[in-house]
């Protein structure tokens, strides 16, 4: 994950497509090793495997999950969202030629699946109360420290509020540690187009995280 929050008005949306960290075991394999593993088993996948299958969604099915999470905000809709998401896959993996990695193509289906769902929801949202709770999301950050469990959730609070495209964005690049160009290939939009939606959210969040800090000095003052 990308070191993300308090946002830090500095860095420019031309910044956006730097390198990032390795990320850590239990996700995608790296390297040549874990490459080759995972073309053999798409191929095997392709020609009906379905334990090959299983073996691909144990390695992405939780941050497909956790996408969906970030996009439709809640948890029974986020499971449906990915499990339809993976049932498409497995129909159309035949036609998977190879041309992106497997994950950026299977995030494209649970995006647009996920889109689909919260321009559903968006009705219903409108009408109650704030999304399920953020400890329903996952723990990315924070970490044993009270005050930076308490700024993690300040921050995915915010980014919760973010409009839906944005928020996708945000995760991908963010919370999925994707460069811009996975993130354009996967949402299928020009990079620069990208790298504006980073930046806007930097400064929307930005602007809430210091409303807040304002709306706590007037309650202190008072």
């Amino acid at each position: 994950m990308k070191p993300f929050g308090p946002p830090d008005p500095s860095k420019s949306s031309s910044d956006a497509g730097a390198g990032h960290p390795g990320r850590p075991g239990g996700g995608e394999s790296g390297g040549v090793v874990g490459e080759a593993d995972e073309r053999e088993l798409i191929r095997l996948a392709q020609g009906g495997d379905q334990g090959a299958f299983r073996r691909l969604v144990e390695r992405h099915g939780t941050q497909a999950y956790a996408l969906a999470l970030r996009i439709v905000r809640s948890a029974s809709d986020a499971e449906e969202v990915a499990q339809d998401a993976l049932v498409r896959a497995w129909r159309s993996l035949p036609r998977f030629r190879g041309d992106s990695k497997f994950s950026s193509w299977l995030y494209r289906i649970v995006v647009r699946r996920a889109f689909d769902r919260a321009a559903v929801l968006k009705g219903r949202r409108d009408r109650e109360a704030p999304a399920e709770g953020i400890e329903s999301l996952p723990a990315e950050a924070g970490g044993p420290d009270p005050e930076a469990r308490e700024r993690a959730a300040r921050l995915e609070r915010l980014v919760a509020e973010l409009p839906v495209v944005p928020r996708t964005v945000v995760t991908l690049y963010y919370y999925q540690d994707r460069s811009v160009a996975e993130v354009a290939r996967i949402l299928q939009m020009p990079e620069n187009t990208v790298k504006t939606h980073l930046s806007r959210a930097r400064a929307a969040l930005r602007t809430g995280w210091l409303g807040e800090d304002a709306s706590r000095g007037e309650r202190g003052d008072a």
